[in-house]
């Protein structure tokens, strides 16, 4: 890896576990994200529950035991999956699909990479996604239970994870394959090659956000690897030029907020990093394909490190990567705070506040760490 990208990388995590790691209800042995900083009273009582955010959060925790293993941070990853339990009622599921995929993915990893297990929730989130595939009312799995929005934010995830934690009989992996294809036969736009948001009760929704097209091309790069089946790889040829051609015209992946929107670029960089490094193959095809990802990350992490913010010597990202970020000030000044709106939860009134933004920062610093230790196409 690159040392400066490394020293990047720490100086984030730095960041978000001094403004935002807590324990939860001051109860020993337990920590989770707090979701503003400064924060609300109400965000210090861990009032507000983001379970996808947390859920990130612990996987940025793994990204950075991969680049640097420490026993402390293993010791904080335990107590973030303990502590996700024990806020979300003492169960590893709730009622949105997409929300358990991030959590099963980043579990997944926790054993894989931590040695940190629980070894009833991953077959216990397998189960939800695999029941959960309806084709007979137009899915693919539906964002949430008894709803009618099949998208790409729920499909992609949980097909990544069942992806890799395949089951004797293959019947996980053929469900991710399943997915996959259910996405570029029903989600592709045959105009821009970009990943539409979903259908709902029969009529598409067109919205074409950064994550979309990060959790696919995270779906289809897993399976190109794990199956070697020939359809996959030139879905991710086709994805990596579209993201770079109208999502990062300039180079830098485009921002989407605050809230939940403060993640989508963030998770884009961690599978276009994915991209860069195991997408298989030796075709000029495959060769470019990983090297407009690599290059996509790093010219995002370059843009978002220039843009920062330093507070207390440590670095504030902003919302959008091509733009000086905005420091939050505590009370009245920092605007409205997160909240929840139809499921999904709006941006701060300064969106540098939410976790979501320095989660999406953070991960990007260790994307850009990833690609680095992946030789560059000719190098």
């Amino acid at each position: 890896m690159d040392q400066l990208w490394v020293n990047r990388a720490a100086t984030s995590e730095a960041a978000v576990v001094q403004r935002h790691l807590r324990r939860l209800w001051a109860l020993p042995g337990t920590q989770l994200g707090v979701v503003g900083w400064p924060p609300t009273r109400r965000d210090r009582l861990f009032g507000s529950w983001h379970y996808w955010w947390q859920a990130h959060l612990l996987d940025c925790l793994l990204d950075a035991q991969l680049r640097d293993p420490q026993p402390q941070r293993r010791t904080r990853i335990n107590r973030q999956v303990r502590s996700h339990r024990l806020r979300n009622n003492f169960s590893w599921t709730n009622s949105y699909y997409d929300d358990m995929a991030w959590l099963a993915l980043a579990l997944e990893r926790a054993a894989r990479i931590a040695g940190v297990q629980r070894r009833r929730a991953l077959p216990t989130l397998a189960d939800q996604f695999v029941k959960a595939w309806v084709p007979e009312d137009g899915g693919g799995i539906p964002w949430r239970k008894q709803d009618q929005f099949f998208n790409a934010p729920a499909n992609g995830p949980a097909g990544l994870f069942l992806a890799r934690y395949p089951d004797s009989h293959g019947h996980r992996l053929r469900r991710a394959q399943q997915m996959a294809d259910w996405i570029e036969d029903t989600l592709i736009d045959p105009e821009t090659h970009l990943v539409f948001d979903g259908v709902k009760a029969g009529s598409l929704v067109r919205a074409q956000y950064t994550y979309c097209q990060g959790v696919v091309l995270g779906l289809e790069t897993e399976l190109a690897a794990r199956t070697h089946d020939d359809r996959h790889a030139p879905r991710v040829h086709r994805l990596v030029a579209a993201v770079g051609e109208q999502m990062a015209p300039s180079g830098v992946l485009r921002g989407s907020g605050g809230g939940d929107g403060g993640l989508f670029a963030g998770i884009t960089a961690r599978y276009l990093a994915l991209v860069a490094a195991a997408l298989p193959g030796d075709s000029a095809d495959d060769a470019a394909a990983r090297d407009t990802a690599r290059r996509i990350v790093l010219s995002s992490a370059r843009s978002a490190w220039d843009y920062r913010q330093t507070v207390d010597g440590l670095p504030l990202f902003g919302a959008s990567w091509d733009r000086d970020a905005e420091i939050p000030t505590p009370g009245p000044g920092a605007g409205a705070r997160a909240g929840l709106v139809d499921g999904a939860v709006s941006g701060s009134g300064v969106a540098e506040r939410d976790l979501s933004v320095q989660l999406s920062g953070w991960m990007l610093m260790e994307a850009a760490c990833s690609v680095t230790a992946v030789p560059a196409a000719g190098g």
